[in-house]
């Protein structure tokens, strides 16, 4: 396997990794402020944060070593929605995205798959765009906003730091705005990539 399609593979097989931790201490009805509680987090936060790094690192590779490839530009994306899909659903969970937002964010990338697979059946490999990419840094910072949030929460750090009461829901609101730009953006550019590329879609339904 190519360096880049390593790296690429790396996010699809830590997607499932960070899902297991986050719920851990839920499954096992441990209360937060404990050492295990604190554990995860300590491993949650790096986890994600490596895992973003390889979509950089896969992009970097794939130029350096010319390994750019039709396969490529529909597995980067791919592993990008595996990953971010996956955590996503913690937050959910947790009060941390609105239900409604991810189901429309959901609607949309598997909408932008569809996509991909008729253009690919079609021969056109459909790349990421800068809409795209911009939708994608997006996503990131609201992975890191919510995870932030259940931070203070299993580590106690609100309560230690003597933070208002209000706080957390103040930081709350902060991580729906987030979210919010997250839908806006992955919206916008679906129209782009229907503009660019919905003639496909034209053509195959005849």
């Amino acid at each position: 396997m190519k360096t880049s399609n390593k790296f690429t593979l790396t996010r699809i097989i830590v997607a499932p990794i960070f899902f297991i931790i986050y719920f851990l201490p839920i499954w096992l009805k441990i209360p937060t402020g404990s050492i295990f509680s604190i554990l995860t987090v300590c491993i949650l936060i790096p986890l994600l944060a490596f895992a973003e790094l390889t979509d950089y690192f896969d992009g970097y590779y794939a130029r350096k070593h010319s390994e750019v490839s039709d396969f490529g530009k529909m597995f980067d994306p791919f592993a990008d929605v595996f990953l971010h899909l996956s955590t996503f659903t913690c937050f959910v969970f947790s009060g941390y995205m609105p239900t409604v937002l991810y189901i429309l964010i959901l609607y949309r990338e598997f909408s932008q798959n569809f996509l991909r697979m008729v253009a690919a059946n079609r021969g056109t490999a459909i790349a990421a765009r800068k809409g795209g990419k911009l939708k994608t840094v997006f996503y990131v910072i609201s992975c890191f906003v919510a995870l932030a949030q259940e931070a203070l929460v299993r580590t106690s750090l609100n309560l230690i730091l003597g933070l208002p009461d209000n706080f957390l829901d103040i930081f709350r609101y902060v991580g729906y705005g987030f979210f919010f730009v997250c839908v806006l953006l992955s919206y916008i550019s679906f129209a782009d990539y229907l503009k660019n590329f919905g003639g496909l879609l034209k053509e195959a339904a005849e």
